[in-house]
């Protein structure tokens, strides 16, 4: 059977080398690439970020990795985003009273969290819905969490018949977005990659999506 193929895009952003080894061994046949081709091609793509928020929106634009991602989801074709490689995902960012545009594929602005301590640095639990296919079996474990912002709101309503999203919270002083399982958009606010075998089998069950 053959392995799932995903590309981690490379725009110079992002863990990327430990997101690769995280696909690898949770299953997927991984290449590390910014080629347009290879990234609208492959089974599943994966936006890895670290840093600010106006930077990566500066990189992701440079390499036209903004194109890439919004035809791949007007395309149903599945979009993983790791840490601000979510955040991004959101309208806005405020950072340091920069006012950066997203890539708007959800309402909602990332901001500071109100924490006694920031950043946010290490393991935490999260609270997943039932029906999540990222948590499946994954319900009671921990995931590594590196930041100081994120988006606090969860905004985008759904009419019926299509599925609302799944929306997993995590709390840092207060209550913040984890994760997002949206139709072809997943995204989490952690790093699955820095998670152990709990983010291993995250990664599987995406993998597994991909395939189904």
């Amino acid at each position: 059977m053959t392995s799932p193929s995903v590309v981690v895009l490379d725009y110079g952003s992002g863990n990327v080398h430990s997101a690769v080894k995280a696909l690898q061994l949770a299953g997927a046949d991984v290449t590390l690439t910014g080629d347009r081709s290879a990234a609208l091609e492959a089974d599943g793509l994966v936006v890895p970020g670290v840093g600010a928020f106006a930077a990566v929106m500066t990189a992701l634009r440079d390499a036209r990795g903004d194109e890439l991602i919004d035809r791949r989801l007007a395309g149903g074709r599945p979009v993983l985003g790791i840490c601000v490689g979510m955040q991004v995902m959101f309208s806005r960012g405020v950072e340091r009273g920069v006012d950066t545009p997203g890539l708007g594929e959800w309402p909602g602005t990332v901001d500071e969290l109100h924490a006694p301590v920031l950043p946010h640095i290490g393991w935490n639990t999260v609270e997943a819905p039932e029906e999540s296919v990222l948590f499946e079996g994954l319900h009671d474990e921990r995931f590594y969490f590196v930041h100081s912002y994120g988006a606090r709101e969860w905004s985008l309503e759904i009419e019926k018949p299509f599925r609302a999203p799944s929306v997993t919270w995590a709390s840092h002083g207060e209550p913040f977005v984890a994760a997002v399982e949206n139709g072809p958009l997943s995204a989490t606010q952690f790093h699955p990659e820095k998670s152990g075998q709990a983010g291993i089998r995250l990664l599987s069950n995406w993998i597994g999506s991909l395939a189904a």
